[in-house]
């Protein structure tokens, strides 16, 4: 994702809006994949046992889940592609006022204004958003003992390196001729390189690829290019040769990350002419 500056409503009329919106009730704000929009009982024990969660997106929501996370609220709807676009709602606010924790990535610039707004007493988390498998493990781990469900983290790192593993060794099988293919990868998309194995020649983005970019890379003669669904700039590298794949960063409703390494893995291996 870019780190380009969303749309922010007038929090000071959401501020407003939410006072009436919390008396009343939820009404039920864009996006959701939470078990329930009831804050934790008021004990100790039952906050830290099941924290309420409020999340940008679902990418964070995903996160939040792997660690142990079960009331998740998801504030940006998934159809949004670019969570920075988004106009934060009063029922957004009124989310926000019940959580224990809210989690955000740093490009969304209107994560903290919201919390201000809401009058929130959550602990405001930043989540590193990369799907490279080494930094999701280390954000579930950070979640997961913020949370008070490092067993469930744990739980979820276990099945999920066991999963990461089987799809490594599934695209590897479908390499042309046995051998690493060479690829360019838009800057959020190079942990889908590192799940095929593949041997990474350049990088481009978040910004369109200038022409001398385009001479470099094209020089490089990559067998795959993989682009960032969430904010394609159309063909990365026309006339090249190179087959343009794919990468969708976000999970789905379900708050569920594995299909995304999933769904990658087969779109490399039909970018590699595996059946």
């Amino acid at each position: 994702m870019a780190r380009t500056r969303g749309r922010i409503p007038s929090l000071l009329a959401l501020s407003a809006a939410v006072l009436l919106t919390a008396g009343c009730g939820d009404e039920g704000g864009a996006g959701s994949g939470a078990a329930g929009d009831s804050p934790a009982p008021a004990g100790a024990e039952a906050a830290k046992d099941k924290p309420v969660v409020v999340v940008t997106t679902t990418w964070e929501g995903a996160f939040a889940r792997a660690a142990g996370a079960q009331d998740v609220k998801v504030i940006v709807p998934q159809s949004v592609h670019h969570a920075p676009d988004y106009d934060p709602k009063p029922s957004d606010l009124a989310a926000v006022a019940k959580a224990d924790f809210v989690l955000y990535a740093p490009f969304e610039p209107y994560a903290a204004k919201i919390k201000e707004a809401a009058g929130s007493k959550a602990k405001l988390v930043e989540v590193n958003l990369d799907n490279d498998p080494d930094k999701v493990k280390a954000e579930v781990a950070k979640l997961g003992a913020l949370f008070g469900t490092a067993d469930a983290a744990t739980q979820w790192k276990t099945g999920f390196d066991t999963e990461y593993a089987q799809l490594n060794k599934d695209v590897q099988a479908a390499w042309p001729g046995g051998k690493s293919p060479s690829v360019v990868s838009q800057v959020f998309t190079a942990w889908a390189a590192k799940l095929a194995g593949a041997t990474p020649v350049g990088t481009f983005g978040p910004e369109a690829v200038t022409p001398s970019q385009l001479a470099d890379l094209s020089a490089k003669k990559p067998a795959l290019v993989l682009d960032n669904a969430h904010m394609s700039t159309g063909t990365v590298l026309p006339d090249s040769g190179a087959k343009q794949v794919k990468i969708v960063n976000y999970p789905g409703d379900d708050l569920d990350l594995l299909p995304v390494y999933r769904n990658a893995a087969a779109e490399l291996k039909k970018a590699m002419g595996a059946p």
